[in-house]
Formats: structure tokens, sequence, C-alpha cells
């Protein structure tokens, strides 16, 4: 509970970066106080016990309003909850909100929602990328533990990449989209940001698999992702394509790319140029 009210202060006193359109408190405190009980009482906990979690606001929760960053739908009120959010709430999460996004998932820098533009955690006169900008600054600021971001085309591995967090866009099939207001349904996925890599590999254990619900979705058993980490990266072949290196690229983004290749050859990683 504790760790929760800390989170509800921050968003409060980042409430310039306007990564939320909706928090929710008093359900997120009523969902602390009962895992708290079921702690206390001896009962087992899910996975995601106590771990603050942010929605993307084009992913469905019942009772609540679903606006996809548009005022077309600022007022619509989802009648059912979205696959991910089912596997969230049984693994004993606490959704602290809906996180802020390009209108409709459709642009790359979060500046484009009927609730305003979303900005940098580090620097406020800076874009947060998009279009799953407010769920990236969530994770980044450090209000949300976990969070989750719909990508078609970039729009959870370019706001992750810009905020310096982790984020992921599963395999196509590998996460149910059901609860999902789709862009491009033949590519969209839903997927995770999070601090680290193993934290998002975390969270997708929690929320892949096999949903009736969503005729994509693929049947097969979903490993444990965490065996995936063998602690290094000693031995990894890494692929650099060529255009990364491109003339016009921005100079410190060249000597940043420069600093990353050499720490993953110093760690023993093999970086070829493709």
């Amino acid at each position: 509970m504790d760790v929760l009210e800390n989170r509800l202060k921050t968003i409060e006193a980042r409430a310039s970066l306007n990564a939320f359109i909706q928090v929710y408190a008093a359900e997120a405190q009523e969902r602390a106080a009962a895992i708290d009980a079921k702690r206390a009482g001896g009962k087992s906990l899910g996975p995601l016990a106590g771990l603050i979690v942010a929605l993307k606001d084009n992913i469905c929760l019942g009772g609540q309003r679903t606006t996809c960053g548009s005022r077309i739908l600022e007022n619509f009120v989802s009648p059912y909850d979205a696959t991910v959010v089912r596997k969230i709430l049984a693994a004993d999460g606490l959704i602290i909100g809906k996180t802020n996004l390009d209108e409709f998932a459709m642009g790359s820098s979060s500046e484009n929602s009927h609730f305003g533009a979303v900005r940098h955690p580090l620097d406020e006169s800076r874009v947060a990328g998009g279009s799953s900008g407010g769920s990236a600054v969530a994770v980044a600021a450090g209000i949300a533990d976990l969070a989750l971001g719909s990508d078609t085309g970039g729009s959870i591995r370019q706001p992750a990449a810009f905020c310096g967090i982790a984020g992921l866009k599963p395999t196509y099939g590998r996460v149910s989209r059901y609860g999902l207001v789709a862009y491009a349904s033949s590519l969209d996925q839903i997927g995770p940001f999070a601090a680290t890599v193993a934290d998002a590999a975390w969270m997708l254990g929690v929320i892949a698999g096999r949903d009736p619900n969503d005729s994509t979705s693929l049947d097969e058993a979903v490993p444990d992702y965490q065996q995936a980490f063998p602690g290094d990266v000693q031995g990894l072949k890494i692929a650099l394509h060529r255009q990364c290196l491109q003339d016009g690229l921005d100079e410190e983004v060249k000597a940043n790319l420069h600093a990353a290749i050499a720490y993953l050859r110093e760690g023993g990683a093999r970086v070829e140029e493709i």
C-alpha cells in the first residue's frame, strides 16, 4: 500500500508529463488492501503481486473509459476487460491508470492526443516517442513498474528507446488482442514496457498464451522466458545494420551507438555489420 501511495503522489508531482489520461486511485487502493490481506492470511500470491501496472488507453478495462486519445471516444465506457487485463488482475497486479497516446495510436511522438502531448521524463522539451508514449513515460518516471502498449510499426519499441527503458513487440499471435482497439489487425500486438529486459520478459510470461476470443492467438505453450537469459552476452552474435550509421545521423546518437557497440564487444559479443 505504501508503494502505491508513493506512486500516486508521483503522478501528481509530475502531472506536467501528461502521461495519464485516467488514474484509478480508489480502485488500486482497494486492490492493494485485498492483496495485503491475502499476504497476511498466508495465501499464495500471483506473479505480479504488489507491482504497479499502467495500460495504454486503447486497451479495454471493464467499467472504465477507453478513449484511444480521441475526443470521439472521450466518454466511451468499455463493457468488458481485455484478455491481458484479466491476466494482470489474476496475477495480482495493481492497475494504476490508463496512459496517454497518439490519437487511435496513429503517430510516433505522442503529441497528437485530444488530451494533450506527452512530455519526456528527463527533458520536457523533448518528445517521448509514440504512439505508446504515456506507457513508456510511466515506467521511465518510476510511476509504474510495468506498462502495456500496442505496437503496429514501432509504437512500443520506439518510445522505449526514446525513454531509455525496455520495450518488446511480441511475435504476432503470442499475446491476445481481444480488447485492443485495432489500428491494423494483421500487425497489431500488445506488449510490455519495463525498466529492464528481464522484467519485460516476466510480464510477457503473464500476458502470453492462447485465447479463444482471438483466433490469431497461437496455440502453443508459453515458455519460461526467464530461462532465456544466460547472464551475459558472451558468444552472442549481434547484427548492426549499416543504415544505422549512415550520413545525417545525429552526432550524439552516433556516439552513444558506438559506445553501446564497444560495451557489447567488451562483454564478449560479436557485433557484425550487415
